[in-house]
């Protein structure tokens, strides 16, 4: 369940897009230009979805993060904002959920509920637009701290993988990296 609760964090996206056209192209126009000057190289493997991205847009990330800020501060109105109306997302225990934005909601109410404190802290972040497919990507690297109301404290880093349309989250990806308890 708390995997759900990282993945409604990952989905972030309150910034509809709309004349964001131009970022896209400028930087597909330099991503062209830094590919043709640059060498070819020979790879092992060919990408399956994707190897062909660009910078993506700022107004991405923000929205993103304001699902994470929501998160953080149990804003549950704020954080059904920032989805889609249809939302997908996989957590790291191999939970999927696949439904509308308002159920997302109410299942990561009932996971927040269990929580009297959230604190994230942003490691980084970066946004990408995939060429061939015309998606766009916010990726995340953060530690959340978990404090239950049963006084359990728990920290864990994540790495999420926010796919972002109109600026809404509509399908996101969780991997957490755990630690091994102190003996």
């Amino acid at each position: 369940m708390r995997n759900f609760l990282v993945l409604i964090l990952l989905s972030v996206c309150l910034v509809a897009c709309s004349g964001g056209s131009t970022e896209s192209t400028a930087a597909t126009k330099d991503s062209a230009a830094a590919t043709a000057a640059a060498p070819a190289v020979s790879l092992p493997y060919t990408a399956e979805y994707s190897s062909n991205f660009v910078p993506g847009k700022p107004s991405d990330v923000a929205a993103v993060l304001e699902n994470y800020k929501a998160w953080e501060t149990n804003d549950m109105k704020g954080l059904r904002a920032t989805f889609g109306d249809s939302v997908e997302f996989y957590f790291p225990n191999g939970f999927i959920f696949k439904g509308t934005g308002d159920s997302a909601v109410k299942m990561a109410a009932k996971y927040r509920d269990s929580l009297s404190k959230v604190v994230l802290t942003f490691y980084a972040w970066t946004s990408n637009h995939s060429v061939d497919k015309n998606e766009d990507w916010v990726n995340v690297w953060y530690k959340e701290v978990d404090t239950y109301k049963t006084g359990k404290v728990d920290s864990t880093d994540y790495e999420d993988d926010n796919r972002v349309v109109n600026g809404k989250i509509v399908w996101g990806s969780s991997h957490k990296q755990s630690y091994m308890k102190k003996k």
